[in-house]
């Protein structure tokens, strides 16, 4: 499923994320968990923020997290969405996993339906790149 159009260009993976990325092409969506300390932790790093640690660990994410925050683009960041605003933008939290976020889109709310804590449920797309990228819908 692709909710933006296949030209906008997908993630290029770096050394700190190539593991989550790794794991989404898998569809499981995985974020960091500090070995010493348990501090959850996204975006990926080599060292733990909380106790600066390089003791990594990857743990699978539940499948419904809830919006702490959105956005909703009216002017298109890029030629290939012209056609495509308005869109959103969220901040999808995980209360399970200390709250750790990840950005991502609502593919199947308009804007006026957005709403601060409402549960959403994990789904896959697919960016221009091919890569397998974390959506969400309304749970």
């Amino acid at each position: 499923m692709h909710y933006m159009p296949e030209a906008v260009p997908g993630p290029d993976p770096s050394f700190d994320d190539a593991t989550y990325w790794t794991n989404c092409q898998e569809k499981k969506l995985t974020f960091q968990r500090c070995g010493k300390c348990q501090t959850y932790r996204h975006p990926p790093g080599p060292f733990c923020p909380q106790c600066h640690s390089d003791q990594i660990e990857w743990v699978e994410a539940p499948e419904e997290g809830e919006l702490f925050s959105f956005t909703v683009i009216h002017h298109p960041a890029h030629q290939a969405v012209r056609e495509r605003v308005p869109y959103n933008v969220v901040l999808v939290s995980f209360p399970t996993m200390g709250g750790v976020r990840v950005i991502s889109n609502v593919i199947d709310a308009e804007p006026d339906e957005l709403k601060f804590g409402m549960k959403l449920r994990l789904v896959w797309g697919q960016a221009g790149n091919g890569q397998t990228i974390p959506l969400f819908k309304k749970a």
